[in-house]
């Protein structure tokens, strides 16, 4: 049995609990350079710049240590576990870490999914015919939101449907044969789908305004707290390590799209799915925040961000994200969203001078 066959509470302690077995890469005591280990919680390009700054030298003080889980709740636990120093993530895990009181923050916004998170229909239907039938989508998750939100803009209740706990890749074998009647997806799995299912249609994405707006269907970074308090600076070099890649990623973006295709062994249609190459967003792909649209998410920086995103929203978004869990039933109560999230490293690099605006070449 793994932690997915678990109920969803108990899952989430499970993983907690799993994450002591994790072995992460040795380091040698004659290393030079200070280590930093960092997780991702599946093989995504929107994670995976800290790579383009381990081969590209952009944070040469450091020894960066990647290590990709394929498993969200099993990262969040390792960083929790402070087996890692700084994990990659959707955004949506906050108000667990919250109510849990684990040693772990969310420090930064970085790309807004536009498109690129969907919910498919094995074929076309009225929503009330899911009654009862099976829905897929990863508990405690950002699939499970985007479902939930969808479900319930069509009448339809978390009851009313049989919940079915796999991640995207998962979903496509159980989709295309009709043992799941919906699923959460994210690309390239809904190309793999559509090319192959006629009766496919997608009823409901992120570009979406309806999503869009809430500024919950983020990637992110959380660091741990004890990472954070013993070395601070070492924190802040790595936020500017990410957005220093990002720039690379802009200014060289066919190169890049190759370096992450070589790393996630995706190929690199596969990439130009999820990312583009115009070196900022794609349509139904990602949109990816640069430096100073984060700090004003963050509010630590003057101005508005885009898709109609508050200046200063984060903490307005971990509040909504747990009210969604409180009515899927994975949380019973309201938690201090002030206490999952810290700017300060964002406002420290906006003080220094640290700043980056791009747009799509």
């Amino acid at each position: 049995m793994t932690i997915f066959d678990f109920p969803a509470r108990n899952r989430l302690a499970a993983a907690v609990f799993c994450a002591s077995f994790m072995t992460l890469p040795a380091m040698s005591p004659a290393q030079a350079k200070e280590p930093v280990n960092i997780g991702l919680n599946v093989s995504w390009p929107g994670f995976s710049f800290l790579e383009v700054a381990r081969q590209k030298g952009l944070a040469e003080d450091y020894d960066l240590n990647l290590t990709i889980f394929e498993d969200p709740l099993g990262g969040h636990a390792a960083l929790a576990a402070g087996q890692i120093d700084v994990y990659l993530s959707t955004a949506e895990y906050t108000p667990f870490a919250i109510e849990r009181g684990t040693d772990t923050v969310l420090v930064s916004h970085l790309n807004i999914s536009y498109g690129v998170d969907k919910i498919l229909s094995a074929r076309e239907t009225d929503a009330q015919e899911l009654k009862g039938k099976k829905v897929g989508a990863p508990q405690a998750y950002i699939g499970e939101i985007l479902m939930g939100m969808w479900l319930d803009s069509e009448g339809l209740m978390p009851k009313d449907v049989d919940w079915v706990n796999l991640n995207a890749d998962e979903a496509v074998g159980p989709v295309m044969s009709g043992d799941l009647a919906a699923a959460y997806m994210y690309e390239p799995w809904v190309t793999r789908v559509l090319e192959n299912l006629d009766t496919a249609t997608i009823v409901a994405n992120t570009a979406e305004p309806r999503y869009l707006d809430t500024g919950i269907f983020m990637d992110a970074m959380y660091m741990n707290k004890n990472f954070i308090a013993e070395r601070r600076q070492a924190a802040m070099d790595i936020i500017r390590a990410r957005f220093d890649a990002l720039q690379y990623w802009h200014d060289n973006t066919q190169e890049v799209n190759q370096l992450f295709s070589d790393y996630l062994q995706w190929p690199v249609s596969d990439i130009e799915s999820v990312v583009g190459t115009n070196g900022k967003y794609l349509d139904d792909g990602l949109y990816m925040l640069d430096f100073d649209e984060t700090a004003r998410i963050c509010g630590v920086l003057e101005g508005d961000p885009p898709h109609g995103i508050d200046n200063g929203s984060m903490v307005q978004s971990v509040r909504l994200t747990n009210e969604w869990w409180v009515k899927l039933g994975l949380m019973d109560a309201m938690q201090e969203a002030e206490k999952g999230v810290d700017c300060s490293l964002t406002a420290d690099l906006v003080e220094s001078g640290y700043r980056q605006s791009m747009s799509a070449r």
